[in-house]
């Protein structure tokens, strides 16, 4: 396939090369069909001279290639000239080694005919292997655009993770300077926290020291308490006695009381009883002594001046006689109430 494509190239290249040399189109024909005929073995037609020259009219390749033809059996014919010779023997001979050269041209011919189809053979199966070839330079090609493309996302991947890197440097460069200064401080409060333990530990002996006295106070505290509650428990135990015995006195004082009371029930209901019966003969003086009234009245009405200083002489005593009954039955009350 490489020979084939090999001679291709090397043809086109004598074709471009005669064209600059030979600039007249029949002259240039001629040339080609030596080319092909002589070079490499390639008998010229009027189609392959047309399709590699490109110059002319379809005529002007087919009658440059008669001429071709012409002048090369003419060149090919064979004279021998010798003055010894007769001229029957020298044409005899002449044609006999034209017979030989016919032949000899015919054998090479048809050697040319087979070598002419191996390499049309050979001519097809690279064409095939051409088209192989290309197919597979076309997946080779859509292949390699696939990867470009790929390799064109991964070189923007590739920037936006710079980019992210970039970002993340700048960041870690933060994060860097920031766990710096937060080392610092740590490094500050570790100090201040030493000094704070320095003083918890001074301040704890100081706390533990006063705590023990505090515990030794409590202790005597707690001595001192507990002879208290012992104080305190036989005060109970002699008040709870004394408490008993208040409690039969407090009884028996209100079992007096209840007779007492009793007593003083059965004297209050026959004061009331007495109170009742006053309070009637109260209620008939007061009706006597408002009928004296009345009649008084009509006395010093119906009497003269000096006869009614008389009977009030007389109407005096009768009235303290009644006012006297009077506070003598309130005073009975009051006491029967009592």
């Amino acid at each position: 396939m490489s020979d084939v494509l090999s001679d291709e190239t090397r043809l086109a290249a004598d074709i471009e090369r005669l064209k600059v040399e030979f600039p007249k189109t029949r002259e240039l024909y001629r040339e080609v069909c030596a080319l092909l005929f002589f070079r490499f073995g390639v008998p010229p037609t009027a189609n392959r001279l047309y399709n590699l020259v490109r110059r002319g009219t379809m005529s002007t390749p087919a009658s440059v290639l008669s001429e071709f033809w012409a002048e090369l059996r003419e060149k090919s014919r064979v004279r021998i000239e010798h003055p010894d010779l007769p001229k029957e023997l020298s044409e005899a001979a002449g044609e006999l080694i034209g017979t030989l050269w016919t032949r000899a041209a015919a054998s090479a011919h048809a050697e040319l005919t087979s070598l002419r189809d191996d390499v049309e053979a050979r001519r097809a199966e690279g064409e095939q292997k051409v088209v192989a070839a290309r197919g597979e330079l076309g997946r080779t090609e859509t292949a390699l655009e696939q990867r470009t493309a790929a390799l064109l996302a991964a070189q923007v991947e590739i920037r936006e993770l710079e980019r992210q890197q970039a970002q993340e440097a700048a960041a870690r460069k933060a994060l860097e300077a920031q766990v710096k200064r937060l080392g610092d401080e740590v490094v500050a409060r570790e100090r201040d926290l030493d000094k704070v333990r320095d003083t918890f530990s001074r301040d704890l002996e100081k706390l533990r020291e006063t705590a023990g006295r505090a515990e030794e106070r409590l202790r005597a505290s707690e001595k001192r308490a507990l002879l208290e509650i012992d104080r305190e428990r036989g005060a109970v135990v002699k008040a709870q006695k004394e408490l008993a015995e208040a409690a039969k006195r407090a009884e028996k004082r209100d079992a007096e009381h209840r007779r007492t009371v009793e007593a003083l029930q059965e004297q209050q209901g026959d004061a009331r009883q007495q109170t009742g019966v006053l309070q009637g003969k109260l209620a008939a003086l007061e009706e006597a002594y408002k009928s004296l009234q009345e009649q008084l009245k009509s006395l010093r009405a119906t009497t003269r001046p000096s006869a009614q200083r008389a009977p009030a002489a007389e109407s005096r005593p009768s009235a303290r006689r009644a006012t006297r009954k009077a506070t003598a039955g309130k005073a009975a009350g009051t006491k029967s109430q009592t």
